[in-house]
């Protein structure tokens, strides 16, 4: 294109036009919740606008309950205000003060696009999620004859810095480091903090609490939540050594660590892919620890991203790094180079497993039922893993890679396009399932005779 001196004479006049747009595509700092008194209704987007303490449904309802806590963090990873937290962190405890109260508590850190602001779909989509969640612990518990655990959400960070709608697509790379900014911040002391309600509740029941933690990030909220949780899950990995330096089941936090579509580098989950990497076997005891899902399809984690990464890292000097296999019993190669601009799920090395739709199309929505009964069949299956086997779900089929060790707990997961279609369509009712049974496989008993017995209700 041929730019002439009177182009640029017009250009001029046309840059501070463009960037008082930018300024105005801004979104503006601030908490979107300020009340902290509790908030109880069946329409909590009515309702509940500004409040940061959200109970559904109303006393009396005969619908299935669940609370909502939402904990903001500005640019830097700092909490808006710690008397947010605290309130949110005091009613978490009033819910599970019971002798027999355990919960479920489901922590979701939504991607660069998102807010904690009312009318969000996240926001939208994670409630609906709370809801079936909490359907599906009814259908357990009475099945199990057991008290239902509350179920409980906590939603967190503010990802959206520009609302205009081109715009707010170039803030992908900037949102990446605001993301490690953020999760290197206090979203650990939240996460810790969560955990250590969990741990109180535990040491009230003896040892036996059913009470759970689950944490998931979506697109920079992945990345968020992985450089909070990164140097945890490698502490817990190597401290998980029994008797004679046998190897016991390896711990995480709380009891399951989801990521969908992360933006973040493979190299960064290096540490925990090499190690996992040299158990040729896990017990049969060892539940999921980590699930890492990246659909075939995101071109924002596939292309954009490692565009960026490769001007960002154009003049690192890398190694390559030789490693062997215990499944195949081969040597395998890992170029840093590539796992400097490959986001982690894209990352072939590293991948476990492949997610796959499976049965009726279009399938039928399972009832909370048939989700409660699909935990025998599935967790049955975990426990009977091995190299290249499968696993049915409702509506779905998990693959594991023929060189991938039995019962690894670090799994990275390709996600056929039909069902994550892209980088933000995160919400398909079987992917919901897929993490709804993940959950609870995760949440089952560390006891092998009471997880039998507690399945065997089903």
């Amino acid at each position: 294109m041929l730019i002439t001196f009177h182009d640029f004479k017009s250009l001029r006049h046309l840059i501070p036009i463009g960037i008082l747009v930018l300024i105005g595509g801004c979104t503006h700092l601030d908490q979107y919740r300020s009340n902290y008194e509790p908030c109880v209704s069946d329409n909590l987007e009515r309702d509940c606008r500004t409040s940061a303490i959200q109970h559904y449904p109303a006393p009396g309802s005969s619908k299935s309950g669940f609370m909502l806590g939402v904990i903001e963090f500005d640019d830097k990873g700092q909490l808006f205000d710690r008397k947010q937290m605290a309130s949110v962190l005091a009613a978490i405890n009033d819910e599970t003060v019971g002798v027999d109260q355990d919960s479920v508590t489901v922590v979701f850190v939504h991607g660069w696009k998102h807010n904690a602001s009312e009318g969000d779909d996240n926001l939208s989509n994670f409630r609906r999620q709370l809801s079936r969640l909490s359907e599906t612990e009814r259908s357990l518990s009475l099945r199990q004859k057991r008290p239902a655990r509350k179920i409980i959400g906590v939603l967190a960070w503010r990802g959206l810095s520009i609302s205009a709608p081109v715009l707010k697509e170039l803030t992908f790379w900037d949102r990446k480091n605001t993301a490690h900014d953020v999760g290197h911040g206090q979203v650990t002391e939240v996460l810790a903090r969560l955990e250590d309600v969990r741990k109180v509740r535990d040491a009230a029941a003896g040892g036996h609490s059913r009470s759970r933690l689950v944490v998931v990030g979506h697109s920079f909220g992945g990345a968020v939540v992985y450089s909070a949780v990164a140097q945890i899950l490698e502490a817990h990995f190597v401290q998980t050594v029994g008797p004679a330096g046998v190897s016991s089941d390896v711990d995480g936090l709380g009891s399951l660590v989801v990521l969908i579509n992360p933006a973040f580098e493979a190299g960064l989950y290096s540490p925990l892919s090499d190690m996992s990497n040299e158990r040729p076997s896990y017990f049969k005891s060892q539940l999921p620890v980590l699930a890492i899902m990246t659909s075939e399809q995101d071109l924002a984690t596939k292309r954009a991203f490692s565009i960026g990464r490769w001007f960002a890292t154009r003049f690192e000097k890398t190694n390559k790094v030789a490693r062997m296999n215990p499944i195949s019993k081969t040597p395998e190669e890992i170029d840093e180079k590539d796992t400097s601009v490959v986001a982690v799920g894209h990352y072939e090395p590293y991948r476990t497993h492949y997610l796959r739709a499976s049965g009726a199309v279009p399938p039928p929505q399972p009832t909370a039922d048939e989700s409660a009964s699909a935990l025998k069949r599935t967790s049955e299956a975990w426990e009977k893993d091995s190299p290249g086997s499968r696993i049915e779900f409702p509506g779905t089929t998990l693959e594991r890679t023929t060189n991938s060790a039995a019962r690894n707990p670090y799994l990275v997961i390709k996600v056929q396009k039909s069902l994550i279609p892209n980088h933000n369509d995160i919400w398909n009712f079987r992917v919901a399932e897929f993490i709804t049974q993940l959950i609870l496989i995760s949440g089952q008993s560390n006891d092998p005779t009471v997880r039998t017995s507690e399945r065997d209700a089903l």
